[in-house]
């Protein structure tokens, strides 16, 4: 059976989780931005670890 991606919201705040997000890039260069970023997506796939479920995010997240 494969799993579903999830896309209602869960965030409690999510304005403030937003603010956290952009802070975290304030002062830096675009590399260091997109390297951060990189690193970012790599955590929270691996935390997600279901390739089915990674697949529909990148599908969404391209918007095909």
């Amino acid at each position: 059976m494969m799993n579903r991606l999830d896309t209602a919201a869960k965030i409690p705040r999510p304005d403030d989780f937003y603010a956290e997000l952009l802070a975290l890039h304030d002062g830096r260069s675009k590399e260091q931005s997109d390297a951060i970023n990189a690193r970012l997506i790599l955590l929270l796939a691996n935390h997600i670890g279901d390739r089915d479920v990674l697949r529909q995010a990148m599908e969404a997240a391209a918007g095909d």
